[in-house]
């Protein structure tokens, strides 16, 4: 299946304030059920593994309403796992009003942050709207941030996942919904494409493999595995 980039309404909230809103609730709905907030879970805990540690600094890139870092600190503070998150989005309005999460608005290709500013960088449903050229600048860029990893949740391009989005239409909330879910699949990227781009970028090692319902989980270490400073 080859990649057809097509346009996503929600990238410039071409929509009503009750469409924005009822899109954000469905992609939250999708990160609950369908593997997202399982995915990122998974990862952080492999890192948490690989490292040693038990407390990180999260940087949640392209973050919404940041539901999917907030659910897997929930989780993971459980079994002694602990993340400090600061959400990112382009837009202030995308943004949670509450909660204890750091929130600014920023480039997601020009982060405003130093060198090894945050242990981890996470994104989750972000890269497929980006073009192939950009996902390595926002590669470089999320490993330049860094100390550690950053991660990839995203969904996987397959003839089986259209057809699953397209299934789902009549209980989506958003037009923007509607329109959007078909459009991801079609430029979402292939595993085998994700972790080209990091390697491109400068990354150590690249681990990727296919999660729950057609999503991707990606960790691209920015030194090799045993060799971070902790």
């Amino acid at each position: 299946m080859k990649r057809r980039p097509t346009l996503e309404l929600l990238d410039t909230d071409s929509g009503t304030l009750g469409e924005v809103e009822g899109s954000l609730r469905d992609l939250q709905s999708f990160n609950e059920r369908l593997g997202g907030v399982s995915t990122t879970r998974d990862l952080i805990h492999a890192i948490a593994r690989r490292t040693g540690k038990t407390h990180f600094s999260l940087l949640e890139i392209a973050a919404g309403t940041g539901f999917v870092p907030m659910q897997v600190n929930r989780d993971l503070s459980n079994i002694g796992i602990n993340l400090d998150i600061t959400l990112l989005d382009r837009a202030a309005t995308h943004l949670p009003r509450n909660g204890n999460a750091h929130k600014i608005a920023a480039d997601a290709l020009s982060l405003p942050f130093s060198d090894s500013s945050f242990d981890i960088v996470s994104c989750t449903l972000f890269l497929h709207h980006l073009a192939p050229e950009e996902v390595v600048e926002f590669a470089r860029e999320s490993l330049r941030v860094s100390r550690f990893a950053v991660l990839v949740n995203d969904l996987v391009r397959h003839p089986l996942h259209l057809a699953l989005a397209y299934a789902g239409v009549p209980i989506y909330r958003s037009r923007i919904t509607r329109n959007d879910a078909p459009a991801s699949v079609k430029q979402a990227y292939t595993i085998k494409e994700m972790r080209e781009f990091f390697r491109k970028a400068g990354a150590a090692d690249v681990e990727a493999q296919k999660h729950f319902l057609y999503r991707m989980g990606v960790i691209a270490w920015k030194a090799p595995p045993g060799r971070a400073t902790l």
